[in-house]
């Protein structure tokens, strides 16, 4: 295995990672976002309110895209083991 092909890897590791996050990251940050209005306009101003909504949003999301994801996770491993060679 040459060095390119070790770089390619990397690069498609990170963006599967990239891809994998955006799911939950955009769940909590809309969630945060509608938690942070909803405080402006009622005027309550607890700094834990937020947290409990940004979890249950990032597991629902988790749990839609749970299967999505894990489908994405097990093709790269199975074409990373291709390439060194572990499975023909």
């Amino acid at each position: 295995m040459d060095t390119e092909s070790i770089i390619r890897i990397l690069k498609e590791g990170l963006l599967l990672v990239l891809l994998l996050s955006i799911g939950p990251m955009m769940a909590s940050l809309v969630t945060g976002l509608v938690v942070s209005v909803l405080q402006a306009v009622t005027q309550v101003q607890e700094q834990t309110l937020s947290y409990v909504p940004k979890l249950i949003a990032v597991f629902a999301t988790l749990a839609v895209l749970g299967g999505w994801m894990l489908a994405l996770i097990v093709q790269f491993t199975q074409v990373v083991f291709e390439n060194i060679g572990l499975v023909r």
